[in-house]
């Protein structure tokens, strides 16, 4: 008679300890745009060379409202990127730029604030209804609606770096004197100084003052 196999009773499973994976801090994936904010301003504490090979370069400084998504310092080096760029102003040897921090002497601020507060700093400069759409320049500087630097405009098929070369572009184009202009015909590149969220009347949207063979981009003057 064969000998009995004993029963063997398994062993309970080793227990592991369950390792806590920490719950990351959730990025914002959109920049909150507020109608308006508290009207007061940071400077970016930002600097940089002269760009371009004007005599005088025009220096100038960045403002954000406060409380708002975005970093003064690096939307400051954003607008310098710009204002450097082989297709931007400095095409035309009379002008430069130089990015300045706060508290260094300046010839205009670029201030960035939410609609309401560009409304009202619009209308204070030159008496102009911006509606809570639209950038301006002013005596002293350029305001640009965060509305329009964040979301861009539904005529503007890009990036939106390439956006805010447009609103940088075009108000800095007034500043330097350059008036408003508008398509030169169906299949062109439209004027940097065309209002291009107004409509591209069949022109090609564009955000540059140059084109790549560096010709300035215009058009007829709007009377």
């Amino acid at each position: 008679m064969a000998p009995a196999t004993p029963t063997q009773t398994p062993s309970p499973p080793t227990q592991k300890t369950p390792t806590r994976t920490p719950t990351p801090t959730p990025t914002p994936t959109e920049i909150d745009v507020p109608s308006t904010g508290a009207g007061t301003f940071v400077t970016a504490q930002a600097g940089g060379a002269k760009v371009g090979h004007g005599s005088r370069p025009l220096r100038y400084v960045v403002k954000v409202e406060t409380g708002l998504d975005i970093s003064p310092t690096r939307s400051a080096d954003e607008i310098a990127d710009i204002l450097a760029a082989p297709r931007g102003w400095t095409r035309n040897p009379a002008y430069s730029f130089q990015l300045v921090s706060a508290g260094q002497p300046h010839d205009l601020t670029v201030t960035i604030a939410t609609p309401g507060t560009a409304d009202a700093l619009c209308w204070a400069g030159i008496e102009q209804s911006t509606q809570g759409e639209y950038n301006c320049e002013v005596p002293g500087g350029v305001v640009v609606n965060l509305k329009r630097w964040v979301k861009g405009s539904p005529t503007f098929d890009g990036p939106i770096h390439d956006y805010r070369a447009l609103i940088i572009n075009h108000e800095m184009g007034h500043f330097l004197g350059h008036t408003h202009r508008t398509c030169a015909g169906p299949g062109h590149l439209a004027p940097v100084m065309m209002q291009q969220i107004k409509g591209l009347h069949g022109c090609i949207a564009n955000a540059w003052p140059y084109d790549e063979d560096g010709h300035l981009v215009t058009g007829p003057r709007v009377q």
